[in-house]
């Protein structure tokens, strides 16, 4: 059973979150070959995308959820 927080509850917390902020990179793209020289697939990159990852991302789902963060 999972116990219900109320957004009450949450707005008086205060997190504090240890650890990497990370910048995560994501490329889309259609893959036409592989390469001769490794196995790997060669992308033509349409689009990209960055997001926080790591603590930074924790920490971002902490605020949205309505807890404070600590600076």
């Amino acid at each position: 059973m999972t116990p219900s927080v109320s957004s009450a509850d949450l707005a008086r917390c205060r997190v504090l979150v240890v650890g990497d902020a990370m910048l995560d990179r994501y490329w889309f793209g259609d893959v036409e070959r592989i390469s001769p020289e490794a196995p790997v697939p060669v992308v033509r990159v349409r689009a990209t995308e960055e997001r926080l990852g790591g603590a930074a991302n924790v920490a971002r789902n902490i605020v949205s959820v309505g807890a404070q963060h600590g600076c």
